[in-house]
């Protein structure tokens, strides 16, 4: 098994709801792994199909782990962990899910005779590049199965560890990437996605992936009112994603659904007290910014309305990004005080 050449401890082991079998759970000897236990699994299945009435622009994915140690402050996948009887605060920072036959079941999967070669979205719930995966390395597996199977794919992280599979990537039909840098201030970085590679890494692996012939965008994301959405910020990332050859930027308002909202205001206490007032406006209906303030913030990525290819597979929609319906009305409006620094 591949997780045997690793120096591991075996602490325990844990019936998780969905699995028929208890998780072994072990914990690594390694600074980015302190505290975190990684709970293996067996999966039954891991190509999901994705409902129709979600509006993604994809209709399936494949998440080899559940939970993720970049510990962002901000992230829609977060709620997802309370399915599986853990938090969606710290227990989603530190309880990973890793399904350790992922690649096994893809394959078994993608040699199905109904199965027709439709496009295969990864990174749209965690990423599959966080750190965990420098140890168990499930994702040479994946790409390979749909090399093997002629199936299309896309990616979606924010870790620069995906340059490690480039050779792969390169062999995938349809091969699509996206890096997600919502900033390259360094105060804002590290105050909003603790654990994550340097926003400089990442856009370095943009380059990186677009000189190899695999095309790669960014998604600046998200955009979040007095922390990240200066006209100066936004517009350094816009240049050097196009000296990077960037086929595409997105920019994506915050949205804070289920258990994420109360987790981010207490964030904000805790960091921008000064900020609570004006989110508790834009919020105030839901987990949704008022449509105003969203195409404020989309226009920001996209100052000159030029137009761009939308990389398939990696569009707003994979961070949970959704389009609601125009409501009568704005939430009060936008404040036009200028954007102070993070700290």
């Amino acid at each position: 098994m591949r997780w045997d050449v690793l120096k591991v401890d075996e602490d325990e082991s844990r019936a998780l709801p969905g699995y028929r079998e208890p998780a072994a759970v072990r914990t690594f000897d390694a600074p980015e792994a302190l505290d975190t236990r990684f709970y293996e699994v067996r999966a039954k299945s891991v190509l999901n199909r994705v409902p129709p009435k979600s509006r993604m622009p994809f209709e399936w994915t494949v998440n080899p782990y559940r939970g993720c140690t970049h510990a962002c402050t901000f992230c829609f996948a977060r709620p997802t962990h309370t399915y599986l009887g853990l938090d969606a605060g710290r227990d989603f920072e530190k309880e990973i899910i890793v399904k350790v036959n992922a690649p096994e079941v893809l394959r078994a999967e993608l040699r199905r005779a109904s199965w027709k070669r439709r496009h295969v979205a990864m990174g749209t719930n965690t990423d599959p590049y966080q750190w965990v995966e420098s140890r168990y390395r499930l994702m040479p597996g994946i790409w390979q199965a749909l090399i093997d199977t002629a199936t299309p794919g896309s990616i979606l992280t924010k870790s620069p560890l995906l340059l490690r599979d480039i050779d792969l990537m390169r062999q995938v039909p349809g091969i699509r990437a996206n890096l997600s840098i919502p900033t390259m201030e360094e105060k804002a970085w590290r105050a909003t996605e603790p654990h994550t590679p340097s926003p400089v890494k990442r856009m370095e692996a943009v380059a990186e992936l677009n000189r190899a012939g695999i095309p790669c965008g960014i998604l600046i994301a998200p955009l979040m009112p007095g922390i990240n959405d200066s006209p100066e910020q936004v517009a350094r990332i816009i240049e050097l994603a196009d000296e990077a050859g960037a086929v595409d930027i997105g920019g994506i308002a915050l949205h804070l659904r289920g258990e994420v909202k109360g987790l981010f205001f207490d964030w904000l206490r805790d960091n921008r007290p000064d900020l609570l007032p004006r989110y508790r406006r834009l919020y105030a209906r839901g987990a949704y910014a008022p449509v105003e303030e969203r195409e404020r913030l989309a226009k920001l990525a996209n100052p000159a309305g030029r137009p761009r290819r939308a990389l398939r597979g990696v569009s707003g929609a994979a961070m949970g990004e959704r389009a609601p319906a125009r409501s009568g009305g704005a939430v009060g409006e936008r404040p036009r005080e200028e954007q102070q620094s993070l700290f």
